[in-house]
């Protein structure tokens, strides 16, 4: 095993917290949330009390202020025990940087503090039934009404649908000007003529609840405008490297787990009477996975030191998520191999993780949109 460089003593204890407080307040609840298709809601003001939510927001607003290393542990950690139904990335790493970074002051002071201690939880509603990864052709609309904007349309597949207090809508306030038409509302759950949907059941991460959302004539004010109108996709555009990037850490901290459990349970596991694991085909396939598990994890831990001097740019992020993602499916496929019809029970974690690993190609841009941005680049388009 190559020593991970990227993290430093104080990463450590704080990893070792997180680990904690998964296993004491997740892991023994984690079955029966799959079976009510959401978590519990208590755990997200538990993993506030802890520190464990947006650990990015700075200091001045009430957080701690440390880097996104700290994010990426609370991704391993989940990713690594199996609890991918556990939102907080979505929260963490993806949608309250955009209220941190774009947000008014009193947007800031109203909402960053519920988010830290898990009083509000947020989503971001991009995806609409017809549009999947073009966000440019989303149809939701918000129009300028007096001092209000008026939300009409619909969104889909939106992670904390359900538990969400405060949403970020993506909408067009301008429809007539495509992209540059594009802008972010923030929308409190309970606000008359927004309407969460039913949750969705979907074929893995079955304890995340996700949702459809409908809104009809609802009305908020112009100072619960993002940022600048207009400027919604490119808002998107900058913050969807670490989107991917949160994405990619899981992946690979997912499939290390489920290798390392496969290692074990070979050992354990007898054919022809003989541990499954004294058979060369077994420990070619285990070994081809270590190898390249190996070179992927060199790989993104330099993309987590990237992004960490503001250099990691939408090309190299893409080739992130496109690889972890990729490999997450091939390594957990071939575990599940190994483990034989077993691997096809749900007691077991890789039956879980494989479930769970197939929408890692699909949310966040899917594969084929990872290509069309590496692609476009390498031949100067």
């Amino acid at each position: 095993m190559i020593p991970r460089t990227i993290y430093e003593s104080e990463h450590d204890q704080f990893r070792e917290s997180v680990r904690r407080f998964l296993e004491a307040e997740a892991v023994p609840y984690y079955l029966q949330w799959e079976k009510d298709s959401q978590i519990d809601r208590s755990l997200w003001n538990k993993a506030g009390e802890q520190g464990i939510l947006c650990p990015t927001v700075p200091v001045e607003l009430g957080g701690v202020g440390v880097d996104f290393r700290y994010n990426a542990i609370v991704d391993e950690e989940v990713a690594r025990m199996g609890l991918s139904g556990i939102g907080f990335s979505l929260h963490s790493d993806i949608a309250v940087p955009y209220i941190v970074n774009n947000g008014s002051e009193e947007q800031k002071q109203k909402y960053i503090p519920g988010c830290l201690s898990g009083e509000i939880v947020t989503a971001i509603a991009m995806t609409e039934p017809g549009t999947g990864s073009d966000l440019q052709g989303i149809k939701t609309t918000a129009l300028l009404d007096g001092d209000d904007y008026v939300i009409n349309g619909s969104k889909t597949f939106i992670t904390n649908g359900q538990q969400a207090d405060l949403v970020i809508v993506v909408c067009k306030t301008d429809p007539s000007m495509g992209a540059k038409g594009t802008s972010l509302l923030l929308v409190e759950a309970g606000t008359p003529g927004f309407d969460k949907g039913k949750n969705l059941e979907k074929l893995g991460m079955k304890a995340q609840d996700t949702s459809e959302l409908f809104f009809q004539d609802v009305r908020v004010p112009k100072e619960n405008l993002l940022g600048k109108e207009g400027m919604g996709f490119a808002y998107l555009m900058q913050e969807l490297p670490q989107e991917r990037l949160s994405i990619a850490v899981g992946a690979i901290a997912n499939a290390e787990s489920i290798l390392n459990q496969t290692v074990t349970y070979v050992q354990e596991r007898k054919a022809f009477g003989k541990p499954v694991a004294t058979f060369q085909n077994t420990q070619f396939k285990l070994a081809e996975l270590d190898a390249q598990l190996t070179v992927m994890r060199v790989f993104l831990d330099k993309c987590l030191e990237l992004h960490l001097h503001n250099d990691l740019d939408a090309v190299t992020a893409a080739k992130a998520k496109l690889l972890t993602t990729e490999l997450q499916a091939q390594v957990i496929d071939e575990c599940l191999q190994l483990h034989g019809g077993y691997g096809f029970m749900w007691e077991y974690p890789v039956a879980r993780a494989y479930a769970d690993a197939r929408v890692q190609r699909i949310y966040g841009g899917t594969s084929e949109i990872m290509k069309l941005i590496i692609g476009r680049k390498l031949l100067g388009g």
